[in-house]
């Protein structure tokens, strides 16, 4: 609960005000069955009409001001929920954005999508509620039962048996809800992740027929989660019908005593009316503290979700770096390699080595290629260098300093990476490139362009300002992927690494980018699935299940690597049939 107090703080006033005028209201409501009792003991009884008429309008004021306290309440109630669920998904799309790719895998979309919309407007409903209801249900309640004492001690035992019962009655529900609303936001979450891969693969799908296969696995989530709701709803619902038989048992019993005691001339008629009053109140606020559980109890699971995210620790700035064997010592005067990787491997969570035992150096200024397999660690590796993950094994030095030393926003400044999965965000085509500098002018973002054989892209939409909808959905595959490339070339990097990011290009332009790129003056990494792109590369790192089976030029590798000669013979065989 400490992250929900600690956004409450900044409205704290609000906070406090709340229920302060929601205890006001409650205070008018306690007086009327009080006043109801003189209009009928003393107005009625005596035929005072000028006095009925006064009590009325008193009736009438104290009805106006609890308005005023209740209207007045629920201002300060919605104004503290919504600043504090405002707070709370900033801090959890900050925390997210925090997070290590490592992270982000382990997390899951659809969850984090969960604790951003469900969970936080969960404990938005539950804070706004508590503000209002909290404290206001007690008072009235333990008011009712300390005046009806005031009124007759007798008819006062009623309440003080009435209340414990309702109080047992309603922890239990709040105990048995508790971990049912956990279920439903578990299953709320897959549904969701279908919901998500649906409308994401929607034209794989429909390529594939399977329509009708999805609607079916859509359907068994969303019975499991109706399922759940039915659940948690029904033993929810058990609160109200045990509450009412309570309180009808406390009014048939209030009835019978009173009648006695109004027999017996120690009891008028109009305390007996008050009692009946304030019974009715008990009722009616134990049902809105009932139904506040409920909600608390939704909040409370939601918060303890949430709290779990806004807990975890996030990608470190800077990691300590694990310890390597002492390397021989090199001239002084000989600048250290751009980057190097010394006996590296690397581990996913629960599965087996995606890499093993990588070791190599590159020089600043060389273009390298990297080429292998499906699956056989290529992204991986590049991934290391800017440390989007942290290697199980070993070390990745850049110019001499191990990553995990470095901070995140220096090593990452350094360095432009475009992945395999060109993404843009909605805006323009200058908005997009802005991100690799916001400070580019626009002869520098046209260069860009230019570099990476974008500019005729960029002139066929309009210009920089051209509007780029959401995804880039408005590209071709090939259009994304050239603009995604002058995005990282604005930011003029040290070290620029392409993750196979000209796939969808035609050798024609694929050819004219990489000789715009070597020209370049930075530190060029290649993964590519084309031997034809990779050719001219100064050094060329061939991986095969994880392992790096040959490095050097074209020439070396056709004459050492075996995994390289399959490679370029059956491509070339290909381009030639």
């Amino acid at each position: 609960m400490k992250h929900l107090f600690s956004c409450l703080k900044t409205y704290r006033k609000e906070a406090i005000l709340a229920p302060l005028f929601k205890l006001f209201e409650a205070c008018m409501e306690l007086l009327v069955p009080l006043i109801v009792a003189r209009i009928i003991d003393v107005g009625i009884a005596s035929g005072d009409k000028i006095y009925i008429v006064k009590m009325c309008l008193v009736l009438v004021g104290f009805g106006a001001l609890g308005l005023f306290f209740a209207l007045t309440a629920q201002y300060f109630a919605a104004k503290a929920a919504v600043g504090t669920a405002a707070e709370l998904r900033l801090r959890l799309f900050n925390k997210l954005q925090s997070f290590s790719y490592a992270q982000i895998d382990e997390t899951g979309t659809a969850r984090m999508i969960t604790r951003m919309t469900s969970d936080v407007n969960q404990v938005q409903t539950g804070v706004n509620m508590t503000l209002r209801i909290f404290l206001r249900s007690p008072i009235v309640v333990f008011g009712a039962t300390i005046l009806a004492f005031v009124i007759d001690a007798h008819s006062g035992l009623v309440f003080v048996g009435l209340v414990p019962m309702l109080a047992l009655v309603v922890y239990a529900v709040m105990g048995g809800c508790l971990p049912l609303y956990k279920k439903v936001q578990e299953r709320l979450e897959r549904v969701y992740l279908s919901t998500r891969e649906n409308l994401a693969g929607v034209r794989v799908i429909r390529a594939f027929s399977l329509e009708e296969s999805e609607r079916r696995e859509f359907e068994a989530r969303e019975t499991a989660l109706k399922r759940s709701q039915k659940l948690a709803g029904a033993v929810a619902a058990l609160s109200s019908p045990f509450t009412y038989a309570l309180v009808n048992i406390a009014l048939i019993v209030l009835l019978y005593v009173g009648a006695l005691r109004v027999n017996g001339g120690t009891l008028a008629q109009g305390d007996v009316v008050a009692l009946y009053g304030y019974l009715s109140q008990i009722l009616v606020e134990l049902i809105k503290l009932a139904n506040l559980i409920v909600t608390m109890t939704k909040a409370v699971s939601c918060q303890k979700r949430i709290g779990a995210v806004l807990d975890a620790e996030g990608e470190k700035s800077v990691s300590v770096g694990r310890p390597a064997p002492a390397l021989a010592e090199g001239n002084p005067a000989t600048p250290p390699p751009a980057v190097s990787f010394e006996n590296v491997s690397f581990s996913y969570a629960g599965g087996g080595k995606t890499l093993d035992g990588i070791t190599f150096s590159v020089q600043k200024g060389e273009t390298v290629g990297i080429l292998g397999g499906t699956g056989s660690g290529k992204s991986t590796l590049v991934d290391l260098i800017p440390r989007f993950y942290e290697s199980t094994e070993g070390r990745v030095l850049i110019d001499g300093e191990d990553v995990n030393t470095i901070p995140a926003e220096r090593l990452r400044a350094r360095i432009g990476m475009v992945p395999q999965k060109a993404v843009l965000f909605k805006g323009t085509i200058r908005s997009n490139l802005l991100w690799g500098n916001e400070n580019a002018t626009d002869e520098e973002l046209r260069r860009a362009l230019s570099l990476a054989q974008a500019e005729d892209v960029a002139e066929a939409k309009g210009g920089l300002d051209a509007e780029v909808a959401q995804e880039g959905k408005n590209f071709s595959g090939g259009q994304r992927q050239r603009l995604t490339i002058a995005r990282a070339l604005v930011k003029t990097p040290d070290i620029l690494i392409l993750d196979d990011s000209s796939s969808a290009l035609d050798f024609a332009t694929e050819k004219y980018l990489r000789r715009a790129l070597i020209s370049l003056d930075c530190t060029l990494f290649l993964v590519s699935q084309r031997v034809t792109s990779l050719l001219h590369a100064d050094k060329i790192l061939v991986l095969d299940d994880g392992k790096l089976v040959g490095q050097g030029t074209h020439d070396i590798l056709l004459k050492t690597c075996d995994v390289y000669r399959e490679i370029y013979h059956s491509q070339t065989r290909e381009e030639m049939s």
